[in-house]
């Protein structure tokens, strides 16, 4: 089921390995699916709809060669429920990546970790 996007939506571009990244996601986190894609005539992924949660998130697998890749000066942004929550999502993510603040108590939260996945997106899981 397709949903209205907000005005302002996170767009992923990918190459090669959005429905992978997709389906990862969406198995991380509760609540979370896969609404709609369409593929080009190759079987890559000319646009996709999920939502991790209540976020709804576009994605694409560039069809195009380029230089540039993800960076962690934009983070998807996790605020947990709970211990197991943050701990779980933590571990699953940071599985083939990297870990650039390792999950610990910081000052201004009692459980944060900042990481970059297998695929090269940041993301920060606090547990306020």
């Amino acid at each position: 089921m397709e949903r209205q996007l907000p005005k302002v939506t996170t767009f992923l571009m990918f190459t090669g390995q959005a429905e992978e990244a997709m389906k990862y996601y969406t198995a991380v986190f509760e609540d979370s699916a896969i609404d709609n894609i369409t593929y080009n005539e190759d079987g890559s992924v000319m646009l996709a709809q999920f939502r991790l949660a209540d976020q709804v998130l576009l994605c694409i697998d560039s069809t195009i060669k380029h230089d540039f890749s993800f960076t962690p000066a934009i983070s998807l942004y996790v605020t947990c429920d709970s211990e197991a929550e943050i701990d779980r999502a933590f571990s699953q993510l940071s599985e083939g990546g990297e870990e650039l603040m390792p999950l610990g108590d910081y000052p201004f939260s009692r459980k944060f970790g900042w990481l970059i996945d297998r695929f090269g997106v940041s993301w920060q899981l606090n547990l306020p």
